[in-house]
């Protein structure tokens, strides 16, 4: 019979898992990156999220497996900031310097578009895609259903789901910026 899980991590609980996993991560994190510097900042993530919300660990190999997982997750979440970052970027650069933003503004427009890009991978394909041709393409839903191979109702359906995605992903971008 496994142990039941102990408390969340205490202050001091974390100072040892911290001091126990820190190294192996950022090592792994620095062989996936390539750069020992975003590695570091990375691992320092993966603790700052455990103390923002603790967790309760059966022994050490669960905190490593959960801390891995975590250390993975943010792995994906960086490149996924790197590839949204350089396309942003590229375009960009074909603007007239005068429509260039604010370095400040350039932040926030990478940010929600990170927040975007997380919003349409979680929601079902059909959903993604179904928004993605109306609010990018302009098709009208008529046209959804047949490329997609579905009724218009369905197509209504998927964008409801859509669009009361957008309004939470509203709600929490208002609530970081209050």
């Amino acid at each position: 019979m496994n142990a039941p899980p102990s408390l969340p991590a205490s202050g001091f609980e974390l100072e040892v898992l911290y001091r126990c996993h820190h190294g192996w991560i950022r090592q792994w994190l620095q062989r996936k990156l390539g750069n020992a510097h975003d590695a570091a900042e990375l691992a320092q993530d993966v603790f700052v999220c455990l103390l923002s919300k603790p967790r309760a660990f059966n022994d050490h190999e669960h905190a490593r497996a959960y801390l891995g997982r975590m250390s993975r997750n943010a792995c994906i979440d960086f490149w996924r900031r790197r590839r949204i970052e350089q396309a942003y970027l590229e375009v960009l650069a074909t603007q007239p310097e005068q429509n260039v933003p604010s370095l400040e503004y350039q932040a926030i427009i990478l940010e929600t578009l990170g927040q975007l890009q997380a919003m349409l991978e979680r929601m079902p394909k059909r959903v993604a895609e179904a928004f993605c041709m109306a609010q990018l393409q302009g098709m009208k839903q008529r046209e959804i259903a047949e490329h997609l191979g579905v009724s218009e109702r369905s197509v209504n359906t998927y964008l409801a789901q859509a669009m009361f995605q957008c309004l939470l992903l509203e709600a929490d971008l208002d609530g970081s910026l209050a």
